[in-house]
């Protein structure tokens, strides 16, 4: 049965080889990266009330990615897509500004959480027929790292994550990845799902011109309900606390000492 449904999905798909494939671009409206997160009273989760929110950076750079593709004529149409409220059409305009052809805003007040936007972005792919999906390895705001992986397991695609360097060629993606013992190189056919890490490039800025045409490019919006897709979540949050502060440094004067000290700290633990 697994296979029929990944056949299924893989027909819907045209081969990126004979022509520029299209490339979908996730993009998360985040806390910006240079605030400090602040909890609420009750611990029920992060104030984010009056804050500054930006894209996620991750996610700039597998925008920023997508969009050199394009310049190189490798890639056709960049097609960025958010999950949430209305206040993620500001970063869905901000990536049209920096490159994108096109915007989708999956609006939903619920707070999705990644299997519910694997799912989202598994019903677009659909209707979108990207040769490519490339997106951040994770969000800086709660590190998951799982919406990549769990969409390319729905999609029955092959999948490249943590990427460092990307070269397409005849309707192939050679992923370079930083590993634990050097770097590891794989080639895996498209349509794929790539995951990009921070090594892979240089996020642009946006021209002022960009940000004013931006707000002309066609930004359609869909409802999880319209898709298919339940999203309702499936995981609790009991409680959220800041981390424990860590211990002041102590100098000491030679080997001796830090042996003494590390005795006695054990005792006390």
């Amino acid at each position: 049965m697994k296979k029929d449904c990944i056949c299924a999905f893989s027909a819907a798909f045209p081969d990126p080889r004979r022509n520029a494939f299209k490339v979908l671009v996730p993009v998360k409206r985040v806390l910006d990266y240079s605030l400090r997160p602040v909890i609420k009273a009750d611990g029920s989760g992060m104030d984010l009330a009056g804050l500054k929110m930006s894209m996620n950076p991750f996610d700039e750079i597998a925008l920023e990615e997508a969009i050199r593709m394009k310049e190189s004529g490798k890639a056709g149409d960049i097609v960025a897509v958010s999950c949430g409220g209305n206040p993620c059409r500001e970063t869905l305009r901000m990536a049209l500004a920096l490159g994108a052809d096109r915007a989708v805003l999956i609006e939903t007040d619920l707070d999705v959480q990644p299997l519910g936007v694997a799912k989202l972005l598994a019903a677009l792919a659909v209707k979108e027929s990207p040769g490519l999906v490339i997106c951040g390895k994770q969000a800086i705001d709660d590190d998951a790292g799982q919406v990549g992986p769990l969409l390319a397991g729905l999609l029955g695609w092959p999948q490249a994550t943590f990427a460092s360097k990307v070269i397409i060629k005849d309707g192939r993606a050679e992923v370079t990845r930083e590993i634990d013992g050097g770097l590891e190189t794989l080639e895996v056919r498209l349509p794929a799902v790539i995951t990009t890490d921070l090594r892979l490039n240089e996020p642009r800025y946006a021209a002022l011109p960009n940000i004013l045409k931006a707000k002309q490019k066609p930004l359609d919006v869909f409802h999880p309900e319209g898709l298919g897709v339940d999203v309702t979540p499936r995981i609790t949050v009991l409680k959220t606390i800041e981390p424990p502060s860590r211990r002041a440094c102590i100098r000491v004067a030679d080997a001796a000492e830090l042996v003494r000290r590390l005795r006695e700290d054990a005792r006390v633990i």
